[in-house]
């Protein structure tokens, strides 16, 4: 779980345009981060964020019931809720549907 951990952290923080140290983060800190980071978003450059929920595949129905006034939690923390999930689920499937490196020509 915590390669997972480390690999969440570095897609979030490429992803996201953020600064993380050279230590890890646990899950809490993360998300605070990417929390803070997306109400910042929200608030100057919601144009971008939406367009990186896409790219990131976050699906649509899910974002528009975060930004919805109904949502149990600000947009913000569920924003970052779905975006950490999503990124986990992208590395699980990574690792799991993973293809052998071909060596040579002949083997394809």
């Amino acid at each position: 779980m915590e390669d997972i951990s480390k690999e969440t952290q570095s897609l979030i923080a490429r992803d996201f345009e953020i600064e993380i140290g050279e230590e890890s983060m646990t899950d809490e800190q993360l998300f605070d981060l990417l929390a803070d980071h997306i109400a910042y978003m929200i608030e100057y450059r919601i144009d971008f964020l939406l367009s990186l929920m896409y790219r990131l595949d976050v699906s649509e129905r899910k974002i528009n019931q975060a930004l919805s006034p109904a949502a149990p939690d600000p947009a913000n923390i569920g924003l970052a809720k779905l975006v950490i999930e999503r990124q986990k689920q992208r590395i699980f499937t990574k690792k799991h549907y993973k293809q052998a490196d071909l060596k040579d020509w002949d083997d394809f």
